[in-house]
């Protein structure tokens, strides 16, 4: 059995379970076929149960078990009580009224991963943005929404943001391209606070901030802002998050992810250092903004 780490979230519990399982399954040499029958279900749902994508019922994970042959009852316990320890709602199901259910999946992996390298071009990453900034972006996609709307997403970002300030929080290394410092959302009073913002929170042990200088040209990311997300857990793979518009790509095998990992290593390389970097956001507050 995995250790669960203290915080680890819901989302990564329901990983780890279905990851044991398969390979339980593996092996006896069950296949997906017979899984699923044993529990009236079908094969799909055995996948998408040991891809962690939905939640388990005991009942399903103890017949699961049987068929495995697992008779240890410490085993067989420790087991079912992640089984319900992964169904247990995250913190952040408060907000599932302003959640969509694909953004659900990345607060949960965000919340239990150890490292979130995130590149960003167009915003601020949402992790380091100020109130209002925030409350400016979101009013950006939704003008038809309510101001009580705005504020329970805002609201939602901040409560992501403060557990940066807990024991054993994620590591944060973020690359910003020096277009969105320059990108005036919200006008100048709301930037100066947001850059006011990201010199603070660089300044945090588990923060470290770097800026894509426009004089460096072209670069490896080109194609867009992307987060990997890594965990403490050796079973689980490195998770790459492209949001779109209307949803967002999960990427984590192996071939897809490595691209992302040696774009991001080349951006942390080739961008300005962290020194360099606040003293660039300096740079920007007392002569651009100040003009």
């Amino acid at each position: 059995m995995t250790a669960v780490a203290p915080g680890t979230g819901s989302t990564v519990r329901r990983i780890l379970l279905g990851t044991h399982l398969r390979q339980l399954r593996e092996a006896c040499g069950v296949t997906r076929e017979r899984a699923g029958y044993e529990i009236r279900a079908s094969e799909s749902k055995i996948s998408r149960l040991e891809l962690g994508r939905v939640s388990f019922k005991e009942r399903d994970v103890s017949d699961l078990l049987s068929l495995y042959g697992i008779k240890d009852e410490d085993e067989r316990e420790a087991l079912l009580k992640m089984a319900r320890e992964a169904n247990a709602p995250g913190w952040w199901h408060r907000y599932g009224d302003v959640l969509p259910s694909w953004f659900q999946t990345y607060v949960g992996l965000e919340e239990a991963a150890s490292m979130i390298r995130t590149y960003e071009v167009q915003f601020i990453p949402g992790l380091l943005q100020s109130a209002g900034y925030a409350r400016a972006v979101m009013t950006l996609g939704r003008r038809e929404a309510l101001d009580e709307e705005i504020e329970r997403r805002v609201g939602l970002r901040m409560a992501r943001q403060e557990r940066l300030g807990q024991d054993e929080a994620s590591r944060v290394w973020a690359v910003i391209d020096e277009a969105a410092l320059r990108r005036p959302i919200g006008g100048p009073e709301v930037m100066r606070g947001q850059l006011e913002h990201l010199i603070a929170m660089a300044k945090r042990p588990n923060v470290t901030l770097q800026v894509m200088p426009f004089e460096f040209g072209g670069h490896a990311a080109e194609g867009g802002a992307f987060s990997i997300m890594r965990f403490a857990e050796s079973e689980l793979p490195d998770v790459v998050y492209l949001e779109q518009l209307g949803g967002a790509l999960y990427l984590d095998k192996r071939e897809d992810v490595d691209p992302y990992l040696v774009a991001m290593e080349r951006l942390c390389v080739d961008s300005a250092t962290p020194d360099e970097s606040i003293d660039l956001l300096h740079e920007i507050l007392e002569r651009d903004l100040n003009a």
